[in-house]
């Protein structure tokens, strides 16, 4: 297991209210790592990148689209891009060379997620990630 793999496990799912995590490599648009069980097709990668590519006002106006299921986006700016669908959502921090991606589902603490996601994004941009 890679060590980034390992910060997901720890720092993410370790939480209890992440159920799924992966990093993707913004220079390739590609997976990098991800939690077991927990796939992000090349659409969903093409659709988180063009989140933060596009107008973070745009971005908000018209949600996401991941996973199969259309998330309301309830933040959007340079950094971070929260989005919910009833009991589950989408959290995605950005960093120097990775988007940071976690999903919390029903029964799962929001606000836990989003603070354990941005608070591995603020150590992967202080490492130079």
């Amino acid at each position: 297991m890679s060590h980034l793999q390992n910060l997901l496990l720890d720092a993410l799912l370790g939480t209890k209210h992440v159920d799924g995590a992966a990093l993707i490599k913004l220079q390739e648009r590609s997976l990098s790592v991800a939690s077991p069980g927990f796939s992000v097709m090349p659409s969903d990668v093409r659709t988180l990148v063009n989140g933060f590519a596009k107008n973070p006002l745009q971005t908000r106006r018209e949600g996401l689209y991941f996973k199969e299921k259309d998330y309301k986006c309830v933040r959007a700016d340079d950094y971070s891009l929260y989005a919910k669908n009833e009991n589950t959502g989408v959290v995605v921090v950005k960093t120097h060379l990775y988007l940071l991606v976690a999903t919390y589902t029903e029964g799962m603490y929001p606000s836990v997620c989003v603070e354990a996601t941005e608070k591995l994004g603020d150590y992967l941009r202080r490492k130079g990630n």
